[in-house]
């Protein structure tokens, strides 16, 4: 395998994994191990890792992108001796994720700027509400790669877009009710808008249901203080949005996710070594779950 590799390279220049796997159509981890044991092949990865929660997981704790995501998307690998080629691929790829990611995020203002306006009330919005993006946008490493959505099986453009609502303690009850429905009748038409075809996650709770999460005592809450700790302020109250941030400092959960993303670091470490050393027979389900992806969903369930 490792010669048919080379030989592709030299051929087509530096490659993303998922370019490779259809050139050779052959198994995934297989390629990946190659790909990372050759003398005479190069890997560059572009973006970053950070804290993913996977119930599959002892402890939780898991790193994105996963190792199979990583390579197929966010590797390059070329010649050992033409780095330069390597480089200058990088940033190609770099480049088209920034403009992807840049895409996404002014879809989802022009989204939820639309619900704002057809709630009829963009003051009590200002004031009351936060609207907060997270997942793969706010990491500067969205991607395009076609993917089935959950509920429908269609297929979608890659990331999804991941929207909490947070409302303060005086929003009327009955407005949220109005506001969960707008957004879902938007979500909806996203989704099935042919030329678009983008999924939108979402949520709607008030600041009880935050400091009852706060309490961090379920996967399901560490997965909402997660989401919130990483999500950055799309519209609305900076006020609400500020208090939401200061209470995960205070309450130290900011602390315990940074440790969260720390021993994900090691134990990344470790299960690479893990599928690069073990004969693929002997691999064993902690450490499949670490090279094939999970959805981070149940926030949004």
């Amino acid at each position: 395998m490792e010669t048919e590799l080379i030989r592709l390279v030299k051929e087509k220049g530096p490659l993303t994994g998922a370019e490779i796997l259809k050139a050779m159509d052959n198994d995934l981890l297989l390629l990946w191990r190659s790909c990372k044991l050759s003398k005479h092949l190069a890997i560059r990865t572009i973006g970053r890792r950070y804290l993913r929660l996977d119930r599959r997981i002892e402890g939780f704790a898991r790193l994105s992108p996963s190792i199979l995501r990583e390579f197929l998307t966010y590797s390059i690998i070329g010649l050992a001796e033409d780095p330069e080629a390597l480089f200058q691929r990088a940033n190609e790829i770099n480049s088209h994720i920034e403009q992807i990611t840049k895409a996404k995020s002014e879809l989802a203002y022009t989204i939820l700027s639309a619900v704002v306006d057809r709630f009829g009330n963009s003051d009590l919005i200002g004031r009351q509400a936060c609207i907060i993006i997270a997942g793969d946008i706010v990491y500067n490493m969205a991607h395009d790669v076609p993917r089935p959505e959950r509920s429908t099986g269609k297929l979608i453009k890659g990331s999804d877009m991941d929207i909490v609502v947070v409302v303060d303690d005086l929003f009327p009850k009955r407005l949220i009710e109005r506001l969960d429905e707008i957004i879902y009748r938007e979500k909806q038409d996203i989704l099935m808008t042919p030329h678009l075809r983008e999924e939108i996650d979402y949520i709607v709770k008030d600041m009880n249901r935050v400091r009852e999460q706060m309490k961090f005592e379920t996967f399901k809450h560490m997965v909402a203080c997660k989401i919130l700790q990483e999500g950055t302020l799309l519209y609305g109250s900076e006020d609400l949005f500020s208090t939401i941030k200061g209470m995960l400092r205070k309450q130290g959960i900011t602390e315990k996710l940074n440790d969260l993303e720390n021993r994900a670091r090691h134990f990344r470490k470790d299960a690479e070594r893990h599928l690069l050393k073990e004969h693929t027979d002997k691999i064993g389900e902690e450490y499949q779950h670490l090279f094939y992806p999970t959805e981070e969903s149940e926030e949004f369930e």
